[in-house]
């Protein structure tokens, strides 16, 4: 358990040198990031106030959506107040001493072994599946042995004094994970607080057509929408409930008139977050 002071701490899913523990070293330097099992767990330091925010990926641009995220966040009781895109650069790693050619399998998550298929083959290394990036490095580190290697970031090898064999070994460039901040408090920027996004879920009654006339209003609107999403909420198969992500803020009135328009086909709808655009978006559209 963690000794860090609430309000100066926040919480992510996995080991030191995770993926996550990089983001909150990336928006939040200042601050203590605390390791968290699962992502409930990190949800749970802060709804029990014992951080002051939580680090949760959504989405990744290669691997899609992070499972479970997407049920956890309505029940959550938090609010979004943040995103960041954080870039997946993934090292070789194996212990001091190792060379290239001494590696006969190398340990990772499915999906970063999966963003490093073509360089695997190319050495003929056997693939290893792990619960985590980070949790295998610390577990090469702890095996010693050099034969073995771990594919996971630049931190987790400064953790766990492990050196990079080869850097950037993803098949694709351009990995990215965008990541969720969540608080026990809403944070809303205002309406002329610059470029927002807006995330909320929604249901949808039973009845023909009834996702096409809720999302119209969205169209007719000039909303553009970044992310949507469909799951199935009970046993019956019947009744789905969507996530969204829109840009623009609910006060301004094309987005108002959309949500508006929305809640007259939704059974129900629950803002999740209104916070600042990450300049990444920016970036990518200009």
């Amino acid at each position: 358990m963690s000794n860090a002071e609430p309000e100066n701490s926040i919480a992510f899913q996995g080991v030191p040198g995770a993926y996550g523990h990089l983001s909150c070293k990336s928006v939040f330097p200042e601050m203590e990031a605390i390791a968290c099992e699962t992502f409930l767990d990190a949800i749970n330091m802060v709804r029990d106030e014992k951080a002051k925010y939580a680090m949760i990926p959504i989405e990744n641009s290669l691997g899609g959506r992070v499972a479970d995220i997407h049920h956890l966040l309505p029940e959550s009781g938090l609010f979004t107040i943040g995103e960041h895109f954080q870039s997946v650069q993934h090292q070789l790693l194996a212990v001091p001493g190792a060379t290239l050619s001494d590696i006969k399998a190398v340990h990772s998550h499915e999906q970063a072994l999966s963003q490093c298929r073509n360089f695997t083959r190319e050495l003929g290394i056997e693939p290893v599946i792990h619960a985590d990036t980070a949790g295998s490095a610390k577990m090469i580190a702890e095996l010693g042995d050099k034969s073995q290697a771990s594919i996971a970031s630049s931190l987790a090898g400064e953790i766990y004094g492990l050196e990079v064999l080869r850097d950037r070994v993803e098949d694709r460039l351009g990995n990215t994970t965008r990541f969720l901040i969540l608080s026990r408090e809403r944070r809303d920027p205002g309406v002329k607080g610059g470029p927002c996004m807006t995330s909320f879920v929604f249901q949808v009654r039973s009845q023909p057509a009834a996702l096409y006339k809720a999302l119209g209003g969205f169209a007719t609107n000039g909303i553009n929408v970044t992310k949507l999403e469909s799951y199935i909420t009970d046993e019956s198969f019947e009744a789905a409930q969507f996530y969204i992500d829109v840009e623009g803020h609910p006060e301004e009135a094309n987005l108002s008139r959309a949500i508006e328009e929305l809640q007259f086909f939704s059974a129900k709808l629950k803002i999740l977050g209104v916070y600042p655009q990450h300049a990444y978006r920016r970036e990518y559209s200009s």
